[in-house]
């Protein structure tokens, strides 16, 4: 539905663009929730995980902003993944104010076996748009985001 805001020809295009990227990214989320490839995870435990798996260990503040996340919500998402055992804090013993988070061997074996999974559900919910579609679609976000990156 586009929007009834009765502004300029540049503001309504502008907000209809933005309900359609909005709406598309909800109906991505929703759909690959469905998928129920994450298992247990949330999508920030799993962001979380993930950036751990590929990145090595990171404070929280290093996570939060690969994924986009507040500090008291990485607080809370390491706070309940260390609870489940699948990741344990370590505080530096060279600089006690750093606090990286490592994966455990539980939450490694966990990420491998979930992984391949959410790239699975994620190359299924893409296949709509045909590779060039997709590359396109890439760059026209990588360029919204770095236009607007504070």
């Amino acid at each position: 539905m586009p929007t009834h805001y009765a502004g300029t020809a540049k503001e309504k295009l502008a907000l209809d663009t933005f309900i359609k990227l909005t709406r598309a990214a909800n109906t991505v989320d929703a759909s690959l929730a469905q998928r129920g490839a994450l298992e247990k995870l949330t999508p920030s435990q799993f962001g979380t995980l993930e950036t751990l798996y590929h990145l090595g260990p990171l404070c929280a503040g290093e996570i939060g902003q690969k994924l986009l996340k507040s500090g008291g919500n990485m607080t809370m998402v390491i706070d309940n993944l260390e609870k489940q055992g699948w990741v344990r804090r370590e505080r530096n013993p060279e600089d006690r104010r750093q606090v990286p988070i490592h994966l455990t061997e539980s939450g490694q074996a966990l990420i491998e076996a979930v992984l391949p999974e959410q790239v699975a559900a994620i190359v299924e919910v893409f296949d709509v748009l045909d590779p060039a579609e997709q590359q396109q679609l890439g760059d026209l976000l990588r360029k919204l985001g770095q236009g607007n990156a504070g």
